[in-house]
């Protein structure tokens, strides 16, 4: 859930994925060990090496050992993930979401060949947006497994996830122009318990370490060529928080199943909070009612621009905006046991640059600087200090003040409810299809 006004107890399990998948396998062209020993024993028998001594045996015993592991490195994923998905997957050709027909409007769903295709999108909406999902899904069932765990610090996680996913994408951002290919769709989100959006570890600030007592959200942005994914999820590892993470993720899928063309925002919110509000939680003995936040929404989500104009509230509400054909919408649900509403706190998750907004009448040197320099990396993608100093930006503190006072750039503070309290999110990209929705983050994790 990046700027605007995203289970069990433990960790996600990572599955071999229905939507999307986890691990290129089966139909990306990879021949399991065992098979390839089997095909390779039975062709030596038959070629009649029954007579050889046992010293060329174990010579040719070795020999395809060698071959086996050449042959499977370049068609599997690594851990951490590093291999790039153009490597994977050499035709192009990218898993699909959940594919999901709307409830009514059945004369949209009558030719199959048709059906999950939009009259307005150009040919390579669909490629770019499922390669970066995919992306996404890999990136985050690897943290799931190997990242998120008590005792790490949260620092190491966000580096761990946006490495991976500059990774993936074949683009590491650091050329001039290289980010705008692909890459971040915006800075990790890590926030704790009533941290419920916009917190990132901060250069220079004190590391954060994760406790088993802490609720995590779990929130990044994929793009390729600006198509952006946005999706998130939340981990906790003690069951008192079960019943917190079942409301809002149900909440979410909610939203989902209510989405479509034509659905009205203000109808999808209402039946959000049907669905999160009649859950209640019991932590530490006491019981408490799940609230949905009412004053942060999700939204659609434009190329190169994680929002848009229209929002999708947690709550009943008077918004009669429709969705329609060919729009992406960020499916989003946040969750609390506090008082259900959100307040800036104190520091800075990232920036997002106004680009309708020249900078022709800047004075100071350090500013004209630091914005070419945005300019020429971020554009409207949203970043944080970290990706600045990871570009060799130092001393642009000043600068970037300037720009903020000129209305040039927008800065972020984290977003949190009453301290003692709990949040909880989830998250999915949805594309509208001519003849259904595509929830194009979907896998088996959430």
């Amino acid at each position: 859930m990046p700027p605007t006004p995203p289970t069990s107890s433990a960790n996600p399990q990572v599955k071999s994925s229905r939507n999307g998948s986890g691990s290129a396998d089966l139909d990306r062209g990879i021949i399991s060990d065992d098979d390839d020993d089997d095909d390779e024993d039975n062709s030596k028998e038959e070629s009649g090496v029954n007579g050889a001594s046992t010293t060329e045996k174990k010579q040719k015993k070795r020999k395809r050992s060698n071959k086996k592991k050449k042959k499977t490195s370049a068609t599997q994923q690594t851990t951490p993930p590093r291999v790039p998905l153009s490597t994977l997957f050499a035709s192009d050709i990218y898993p699909a979401g959940q594919l999901v027909p709307y409830d009514e409007n059945t004369a949209r769903t009558t030719d199959e060949e048709l059906r999950y295709n939009s009259r307005l999108w150009d040919e390579d909406f669909l490629p770019d947006y499922r390669k970066a999902a995919e992306i996404h899904r890999q990136v985050r069932q690897y943290a799931q497994k190997e990242l998120i765990k008590p005792g790490t610090s949260l620092t190491d996680i966000a580096e761990g996830i946006e490495d991976g996913v500059r990774a993936l994408s074949g683009h590491q951002g650091l050329e001039t122009g290289d980010a705008f290919h692909a890459g971040m769709g915006f800075p990790t989100g890590l926030c704790l318990n009533h941290v419920a959006a916009h917190w990132t570890p901060n250069p220079g600030a004190k590391d954060v370490i994760l406790d088993k007592n802490d609720v995590l959200k779990v929130d990044f942005g994929v793009h390729v060529n600006g198509r952006i994914v946005d999706s998130a999820f939340t981990v906790a590892f003690e069951e008192k928080y079960d019943h917190l993470l079942t409301a809002v993720k149900e909440a979410t899928n909610t939203g989902i199943q209510h989405a479509g063309i034509d659905a009205r925002m203000g109808e999808i919110g209402a039946a959000i909070q049907e669905v999160m509000e009649s859950y209640e939680v019991e932590i530490d003995g006491k019981t408490r009612p799940v609230k949905a936040i009412r004053n942060i929404t999700g939204h659609d989500i434009l190329r190169y621009h994680i929002h848009g104009s229209k929002q999708i509230p947690f709550i009943k509400s008077n918004n009669r905006d429709k969705m329609e054909e060919g729009e992406v919408f960020a499916i989003e649900t946040f969750g609390s046991t506090g008082q259900g509403y959100l307040t800036d706190d104190v520091g800075v998750y990232g920036y997002g640059r106004n680009t309708d907004i020249s900078g022709a009448n800047l004075r100071l040197a350090s500013a004209k600087s630091l914005l070419k320099t945005i300019d020429s990396n971020f554009g409207s993608i949203v970043f944080c200090r970290r990706y600045l100093e990871r570009l060799g930006v130092s001393h642009y503190h000043l600068g970037m003040k300037n720009l903020i006072d000129n209305g040039i750039v927008e800065s972020y503070a984290p977003l949190v409810d009453v301290k003692g309290s709990y949040t909880a999110q989830f998250e999915h990209t949805i594309l509208l299809h001519s003849g259904g929705k595509e929830v194009i983050s979907r896998g088996d994790d959430y």
